[in-house]
């Protein structure tokens, strides 16, 4: 009998526990790559419409976004439910809770952050649903110059006159900060770097990369409904 094939072994690893933690980590540090992305171009709204505009009308412009957002929603795809499974395997071997227990010498590394990481995760979900249904399928309005092109401005400072959407991208953009407060330091030990050097280091670099991200994405709606 011929020994299982390459590919079978490599489905086989990223199906177990260590290839399944894998998998959430680098899927989960790509979408912290594509959010700093994402606040950078937000963030421009700030430069005026034509900027942001032009900035916009590039990126839906450029022939390489459809691949992208592909390969975005697999990553996004693969991060849920690879989640999901761990949970359900994790559930399905401990159907009681172990009992809080202190050892002399060590710490816990279990925060609010870390403990509520599928109830944020799953409010991220909807916010991005919600997020794309808004914005990218939204109110389509053109600029007015030789050269129209969509004025995402115009949309964007619309929707954000609205105190309530306000309110819920304030509380979303929070709670990403919050998933973003455990899920990048665990992102990178799921991947190797996991050694007691730099373990809190990546930490705290974890904390300041989530206030940012989430802090940033949160002042924008805040900006534009007090300034407009």
């Amino acid at each position: 009998m011929p020994g299982p094939s390459s590919f079978s072994r490599f489905h086989q690893y990223l199906s177990s526990s260590v290839g399944t933690k894998l998998l959430i980590g680098l899927t989960g540090l790509l979408l912290f790559a594509y959010l700093i992305l994402h606040l950078v171009g937000n963030a421009l709204i700030f430069a005026g419409a034509d900027l942001f505009n032009e900035y916009s009308h590039r990126l839906i412009s450029n022939p390489l976004l459809i691949p992208i957002e592909i390969g975005l929603l697999l990553v996004f795809l693969v991060h849920i439910y690879k989640t999901v499974r761990m949970l359900i395997a994790n559930t399905a071997a401990r159907p009681v809770r172990y009992q809080k227990k202190a050892y002399a010498g060590h710490t816990s590394r279990k925060s609010f952050a870390s403990s509520t990481m599928i109830a944020s995760g799953l409010i991220v979900l909807v916010f991005v649903l919600i997020h794309v249904k808004q914005f990218k399928y939204g109110a389509y309005y053109q600029t007015v110059s030789a050269s129209p092109v969509r004025d995402l401005y115009r949309t964007e400072i619309e929707v954000f006159q609205n105190p309530l959407w306000v309110a819920f991208y304030v509380f979303s953009t929070i709670v990403v900060g919050l998933h973003l407060r455990h899920g990048i330091a665990s992102g990178f030990q799921s991947i190797g770097a996991d050694h007691p050097l730099y373990t809190r280091r990546l930490t705290a670099i974890g904390i300041v990369m989530a206030i940012i991200i989430g802090g940033g994405l949160g002042l924008i709606p805040i900006v534009i409904y007090l300034t407009h």
